[in-house]
């Protein structure tokens, strides 16, 4: 069995403003009909493969839980960090949660890349398992078809193969400027796909030669975790004493050797809008039109609207790069691709709210964003699952007037329990104890006004949750 160690954290800044730290690429729709993370696993999913090893961040274990389930896949093991530490830390904890089993085989992949051959991905998977039970640590190598600056590229000897045809990997080489990659694809080298396979007992042992202090601060957290519902949670005192560094750095370029598959199968890591528009279908002049996007006079531009209510139209556009959602607006140069990560990091620095989140929050009941804010009331739209319900729970600074307009609620005031429907309304005094409980079969829909001198979302007291996040006020509602 072949256990799929799937790295669903990062924050995919260069895809703003559909990818952000709250609600990252891998978890978006952004190619095809279901989200990177859901096509990964479902790439990795069969009779070949263990069931998967998902390791994810704090903020993200609801939205993973809920996408796994969506497909049915099972969600028995996913290892929630408790800060991010890059993808080192990752592949050892789920390498040391599989210790007992030193034989068994790891297939290390990200979770935010898309790959439009599967089948070709297969038949490289057969012959990295071979090769790495040998012992060999195997890299799978993307044959490149333009030179890409956003990549690594592996430099790998074509006459030196091992018996199961794997390459040999002389290096390991960055990301290099548009001459150096023209000069790279020229002498043969791939791209460095980010995809791994090797046993269990064999990357231990690499990490104990190449990182030992990782593998003891690693070790504790793993030990020392907790059981939170259907997580494993890593101690947070000793994770943190892991050092943030890749994979790559932490081990791959310290090999004496390492093997590599080279495949064609379609790979891109999606880094950047030009990748969504390569991966894109287009129209007769090269333009990506991605959801209600239209284009007049047009060309080589990739507009997308994010919302089916918004239309967004390019007129005598070329090599643009337009974007919209709900509450931001990209306008680029395709040449500026790559920078777009830089939009961000000004956005932080101005203060506004959309450089890391979406007026949309997710959490585990459901969902709620935004509709209006003043500066001592908020309007919000909520919505509940089916069966599921928020925390018990109270607020100093706030009042709420709650309003169904689809479904049925249970409404919990003090000891007073009542069933509202559609168009019924209450309401909860500050400082009132209270629950929202959708007890029926369809997703409850209700508007929430709140007033109250201070509105922000730590302005909250749980006394019962049966999301075990009592006394997290980290993660509100």
């Amino acid at each position: 069995m072949l256990y799929p160690t799937l790295l669903a954290g990062g924050s995919g800044t260069r895809l703003w403003p559909v990818s952000r730290k709250s609600y990252p690429k891998q978890f978006a729709d952004l190619v095809g009909d279901s989200t990177l993370f859901q096509q990964t696993l479902a790439r990795f999913s069969g009779t070949e493969f263990a069931a998967p090893i998902v390791v994810t961040g704090e903020d993200y274990r609801f939205i993973a839980k809920e996408q796994m389930g969506a497909i049915g896949v099972s969600d028995d093991t996913l290892i929630i960090e408790p800060a991010p530490r890059n993808s080192a830390p990752a592949v050892l904890v789920a390498a040391l949660s599989l210790e007992a089993v030193p034989e068994a085989m790891m297939l290390v992949s990200p979770c935010d890349h898309a790959i439009a051959d599967a089948a070709a991905l297969k038949q490289a998977i057969v012959q990295a398992k071979e090769a790495a039970q040998s012992g060999a640590i195997v890299v799978f190598g993307i044959t490149p078809d333009h030179p890409a600056t956003g990549y690594g590229y592996l430099d790998v000897d074509a006459e030196n193969c091992l018996a199961s045809g794997p390459l040999f990997v002389h290096d390991f080489v960055e990301k290099p400027n548009e001459g150096r990659a023209a000069e790279l694809i020229a002498t043969g080298h791939l791209w460095n796909s980010g995809m791994f396979v090797f046993r269990v007992d064999t990357i231990l042992e690499a990490f104990h030669t190449h990182a030992p202090e990782m593998v003891d601060a690693c070790r504790a957290a793993l030990v020392l975790g907790v059981e939170d519902l259907d997580f494993l949670r890593l101690n947070a005192n000793a994770f943190k004493l892991c050092d943030t560094i890749s994979f790559d750095h932490a081990i791959m370029e310290k090999l004496d050797s390492c093997a590599a598959i080279s495949l064609d199968c379609g790979w891109s890591d999606l880094g950047g809008w030009n990748a969504i528009a390569e991966v894109s279908d287009t129209d007769e002049n090269g333009n990506a039109l991605i959801g209600n996007a239209t284009s007049v006079d047009c060309a080589g531009s990739v507009l997308k609207s994010n919302n089916p209510d918004i239309a967004l139209v390019g007129l005598g556009l070329e090599n643009i790069i337009a974007v919209a959602t709900d509450d931001g607006v990209l306008v680029a140069d395709k040449s500026r691709s790559d920078d777009v990560g830089t939009v961000v990091k000004t956005l932080r620095d101005n203060g506004a709210d959309q450089g890391e989140s979406f007026r949309r929050c997710h959490r585990p009941w459901g969902y709620y964003e935004t509709l209006s804010l003043g500066s001592r009331f908020q309007v919000k739209r909520i919505m509940v699952k089916p069966g599921a319900q928020l925390s018990l729970q109270s607020h100093v600074h706030r009042a709420e007037h709650w309003v169904v307009v689809e479904g049925s609620a249970n409404v919990t005031v003090g000891d007073t329990v009542s069933l509202l429907t559609e168009n019924q309304s209450t309401y909860i005094p500050l400082g009132a104890i209270h629950r929202l409980e959708n007890p029926g079969k369809l997703p409850l829909h209700l508007i929430e006004v709140q007033s109250g001198c201070y509105l922000g979302e730590d302005d909250i007291q749980r006394y019962e949750d049966i999301y075990d996040r009592v006394g997290d006020s980290a993660d509100v509602a």
